[in-house]
């Protein structure tokens, strides 16, 4: 609790020194609260269709318009928030609590099985992640379980190579030795010494993660392997206003767009707090 409690603190105090910091904090903060409370502050029921107000421009009943159904746009908008940051935050969980598991193994140990390790990690990157991703979700079939698990298998080469080096680095430090003299295990040596000292630039990767997962969803759903419609979901509205954009239907495809941008853009930009707040020479 004492070491939490001085997380925290210490958190606080880089965030608070950083406007740029601050910023990304509070726009990802406001995604989360979206998605976790999102139908309830959504204006109208985003599946709810209007046939006698297709296409309205944004005005005072439809902040964003309404869609070629009737639907409300902002709401959607809002909606779309807890798919793709569920999709997001349990892939890019699972990838790096495998990948750092197995990448650290790697660095520490060292001979053949850091050697399996690092060209089956190879192996993996060598397909262009969407492609790999596109290929997964269609054999496996686009519903939210598949894209979650093609997600975090396209993740999971980042966290085991750079896990990987920053423990095989860190390994031959001289305050590992001293861990091992003072009678500490393998397993107390790997999660409680060098872990935490690689975990800034773990942060950082993370962080890239969680905004190119969001896109991934995204693009997923794009191309039509993604979420199925009728779904309120970023790739889709965007795809759907894509059809509609050439009309002169702008808002269909802008503000979903912006959205996904923003969400990208703030996970990006959280990499750098996240670095701050895991860096125990900063302490």
């Amino acid at each position: 609790m004492q070491r939490l409690s001085a997380l925290l603190s210490h958190s606080r105090q880089m965030i608070a020194r950083n406007g740029v910091s601050l910023g990304s904090v509070g726009i990802v903060t406001f995604l989360v609260l979206l998605a976790a409370v999102g139908s309830l502050l959504a204006p109208y029921d985003p599946y709810a269709t209007d046939l006698a107000n297709t296409l309205q421009p944004p005005g005072m009943l439809h902040w964003f318009g309404t869609d070629q159904l009737g639907r409300d746009v902002l709401s959607r908008v809002i909606v779309s928030a807890r798919i793709d940051l569920f999709v997001a935050l349990c892939a890019v969980a699972a990838s790096f609590t495998v990948g750092v598991g197995i990448g650290g193994l790697a660095g520490y140990l060292g001979g053949s099985f850091d050697r399996w390790t690092s060209r089956v990690a190879e192996m993996v990157q060598v397909f262009p992640l969407f492609v790999l991703a596109m290929a997964l979700v269609a054999a496996l079939g686009n519903d939210l379980r598949n894209i979650v698990l093609a997600t975090a298998i396209v993740n999971l080469p980042f966290y085991v190579r750079l896990a990987r080096v920053e423990v095989g680095v860190l390994s031959t430090q001289l305050f590992v030795e001293a861990a091992r003299v003072a009678g500490n295990g393998d397993a107390r040596i790997i999660g409680g010494v060098l872990l935490p000292n690689a975990m800034p630039n773990l942060m950082i990767q993370l962080s890239v993660n969680l905004g190119w997962a969001i896109l991934n969803a995204a693009s997923l759903s794009f191309i039509g392997l993604g979420i199925r419609p009728p779904t309120a979901e970023w790739g889709i509205m965007v795809a759907e206003g894509a059809t509609q954009a050439m009309a002169g239907n702008w808002w269909l495809i802008v503000f979903p767009g912006l959205a996904l941008a923003f969400a990208v853009f703030a996970f990006n930009l959280l990499g750098d707090v996240l670095r701050d707040m895991f860096d125990v020479r900063s302490r």
